[in-house]
């Protein structure tokens, strides 16, 4: 964790625009949240659909891209990231610092709000509000690292991260029962359900496949992130 490069990642991820998009992921889910339990009541199947379907299943890998690839790819794109290579830092350094920082944006803008918004919907019944809230924040890692690793691989990583997150996982991991098992979303849904039952919560994943994976997706991407970050050479004029 190098403190320089954490201030200026936050300094250009929290910018005046798109700071005030990463606000419109939580005010979207509490404006839901409070209309639906003014119309609803507290029901059990509204907030997981609400919880499951709309946050940790669209709201949360949204976040996460925006995030993830912002902390670095943008820096990527405009050659300002030459600049931080010339310094005498391990290239390992600056994606953990980086990642770090994505993690905590993204557990800011995700966790907090799933909690809040789950209270609001359900109270403390049945451990929804808490078991969606560990979901984000395991979810909300893992997509921070893999969003991390494709703004450092791909010039087109938001392409790639919508691809995966609304395609894949939204798409394909929701109706496709061997999809599933590569959907860090349903992982998220394992460790939900852990925390909260198997009745309130469903999951296709068992909870012995899906922490391992969420481990791996994290430790993997911040890895190969931090070796093509290594072979990566720029010039100040690209």
């Amino acid at each position: 964790m190098n403190p320089t490069v954490a201030r200026l990642t936050v300094r250009g991820l929290l910018g005046r625009r798109r700071g005030l998009l990463l606000l419109v992921v939580p005010a979207l889910l509490l404006a839901v949240s409070a209309l639906a339990a003014a119309a609803h009541g507290d029901e059990q199947s509204l907030t997981v659909k609400i919880l499951g379907e709309l946050d940790l299943g669209t709201l949360v890998p949204i976040l996460g891209l925006v995030v993830g690839t912002g902390v670095i790819a943008t820096e990527i794109d405009d050659g300002s990231i030459v600049y931080l290579l010339a310094k005498p830092l391990p290239r390992w350094r600056i994606v953990t610092t980086k990642l770090v920082v994505a993690i905590g944006t993204t557990w800011a803008f995700a966790a907090v709000p799933t909690l809040f918004a789950g209270l609001l919907l359900y109270g403390t019944r049945d451990g929804l509000a808490l078991g969606y809230t560990v979901a984000v924040l395991v979810a909300g890692a893992a997509y921070s690292a893999l969003f991390l690793l494709l703004g450092v691989v791909t010039r087109h990583a938001v392409v790639a991260g919508l691809g995966y997150a609304l395609v894949w996982e939204a798409l394909v991991g929701n109706y496709v029962d061997g999809a599933r098992t590569l959907s860090i979303q349903q992982w998220g849904r394992a460790v939900a359900q852990s925390v909260a039952g198997e009745s309130a919560i469903g999951s296709a994943v068992p909870l012995g496949t899906a922490v391992p994976l969420l481990l791996i997706v994290t430790v993997a991407s911040t890895v190969l992130a931090s070796v093509k970050l290594a072979g990566l050479t720029l010039t100040a004029d690209e």
